[in-house]
């Protein structure tokens, strides 16, 4: 069995492959692909896999760009950290998804019912469940976004609204928003969790430790290696650097 993995994320991406591992030893596994740009490029020349694991979130944007690029007619399993209401769209196709963190029984179930649909359905039917499925969650998903955070103050919790959120940022392996007014607190979420659950005209992730409003951008500088840096308002305690991969993509977003 031959397997494409698509994930920027390492960590996530080496559990799937050690978990696969152990399921399948005689699996041969390529990747981790971690952009869209670098999926199409690949998918364009090798086509010839049983099965492709696909993150939505990528370094460079969404997978969906993918498909829109390059025509794939490989079965598709998808990893997300989408919540169970975002990806009710997957129910309502014949692919699987997988929660991250990915657990090994769900993964099993997984590729159980990959098998299955092997042998019902040949490739065009499986690349018009693709279709289907964007169109789907597309909908789902459209303008459901996270009004306000509910964080920890004391011995009482206190509503944020997203609007007085500058920013989120990761440090030691704890996610934390910033208020506009200095205030710091800690969110029970990832990055990665965060992502879809907030307003993609209001919020950036700029790179693997920051997602910024737009409203906290004071000034943007040119950096070494075609890389910006922002001077957000409240002001941070390290640089914060809009990843290479992810330039093109914060212009436009800052264009409006």
């Amino acid at each position: 069995m031959k397997v494409l993995i698509i994930e920027d994320e390492d960590l996530a991406a080496g559990r799937l492959m050690q978990l696969l591992k152990e399921e399948i030893p005689e699996i041969s596994i390529s990747g981790p692909i971690d952009t869209v740009k670098n999926a199409v490029i690949h998918l364009s020349a090798n086509r010839d896999y049983d099965l492709i694991f696909l993150d939505i979130q990528l370094a460079d944007g969404k997978c969906f760009s993918i498909f829109e690029q390059v025509n794939i007619d490989i079965p598709i399993i998808f990893t997300t950290a989408y919540d169970e209401y975002a990806i009710k769209a997957f129910e309502l196709n014949s692919i699987d998804y997988l929660l991250k963190p990915i657990q090994k029984e769900r993964l099993k179930n997984s590729l159980e019912k990959y098998r299955n649909l092997k042998g019902v359905f040949e490739k065009q039917n499986i690349l018009n469940e693709v279709t289907e499925l964007f169109t789907s969650l597309k909908q789902q998903t459209k303008a459901v976004y996270q009004s306000r955070f509910l964080v920890n103050k004391g011995d009482s919790l206190l509503p944020i609204s997203t609007s007085d959120i500058a920013y989120f940022y990761a440090e030691d392996k704890v996610v934390f928003l910033s208020t506009n007014e200095n205030l710091r607190y800690i969110v029970n979420f990832s990055l990665e969790e965060l992502e879809p659950r907030l307003d993609p005209q209001r919020f950036f992730r700029v790179n693997r430790q920051y997602i910024v409003s737009v409203d906290s951008i004071r000034k943007v500088h040119y950096y070494f290696n075609y890389k910006l840096k922002l001077e957000l308002s409240p002001e941070t305690l390290s640089d914060v650097v809009v990843s290479k991969t992810r330039t093109n993509d914060f212009r436009k977003w800052m264009n409006g």
